[in-house]
């Protein structure tokens, strides 16, 4: 273990001395600021969070050391600009983990998960934030954002603690928008009950993303393996389309249903 941090160490200096020279020489990479990388380092994440989510342990690595790539060119500008360096980032960075895991730096105990969960948010608050909610980044994306949001709700024990209450929930948000759909119809989109439509659909979502955190469901790593799942099968179905001549069309869709049929039983 120790050998491997050795080397680790060795090449992230080296990588430290590539960004020097990459910045001193190259013309693009002297252009780069803080608002043209954000960008492209956004899509570094998503490539990385593709990979992960299919477990490909060949791409992952490639995929992390272009997230690094990021992170060591933001502490450069940083540098350059008398804000902040490398070494504050990681300085800090160490600083926190350690004062946030007192359970193993310090003389708290703790028996679960929960409870680690707990202690986090608990710190997080004596350094500073003013709201528990307030580390949940404004852009992230609306089902990421509400789990994140439950999740730290959760964190200070405001949470449920019955599954069935939860799914409870979910069957009254059902309801009540059922209710404002039925109100809705024969009305445009910017009806009174068309806007009440779309609040109670957000309810719903928000419900079921906290069923799904309650029985330790990731809700956006679900939905995406539906993503997928759909995705195939609707493959399966235009490629025997092109293979028979048949019009991908609403006049055909009894045809496109038996071969969505097909492509399930094909994945069983």
């Amino acid at each position: 273990m120790q050998n491997q941090h050795e080397l680790a160490s060795k090449e992230f200096s080296r990588l430290l001395h590539i960004m020097d020279e990459l910045r001193e020489k190259c013309p693009w990479d002297q252009k780069q600021t803080f608002e043209s990388l954000r960008p492209l380092t956004l899509e570094e994440v998503y490539e990385l969070s593709e990979s992960l989510q299919e477990l490909d342990l060949k791409s992952i690595p490639k995929e992390l050391g272009d997230v690094l790539l990021h992170l060591v060119f933001y502490a450069k500008i940083g540098s350059e600009q008398n804000a902040f360096s490398m070494f504050e980032v990681i300085h800090g960075l160490c600083e926190k983990l350690i004062f946030r895991h007192p359970h193993i730096y310090g003389n708290v105990e703790v028996h679960n998960e929960d409870e680690v969960k707990r202690n986090w948010e608990q710190l997080k608050i004596k350094e500073g934030n003013k709201s528990i909610l307030g580390g949940v980044p404004s852009s992230l994306p609306a089902l990421i954002k509400s789990s994140r949001i439950q999740e730290k709700a959760a964190g200070v024990g405001f949470d449920w603690n019955d599954g069935n209450l939860i799914w409870e929930k979910v069957k009254e948000e059902l309801e009540e928008f059922h209710k404002e759909m039925e109100s809705s119809k024969g009305q445009g989109s910017e009806s009174y009950h068309h806007q009440k439509m779309e609040e109670e659909f957000g309810d719903i979502l928000f419900s079921l993303v906290n069923y799904a955190r309650f029985y330790k469901i990731n809700p956006e790593n679900a939905l995406e393996k539906t993503n997928k799942k759909f995705i195939r099968r609707f493959n399966y179905i235009e490629e025997k389309a092109r293979e028979t001549g048949l019009a991908l069309n609403a006049d055909n869709l009894d045809s496109m249903e038996k071969l969505w049929i097909e492509a399930k039983l094909k994945e069983r």
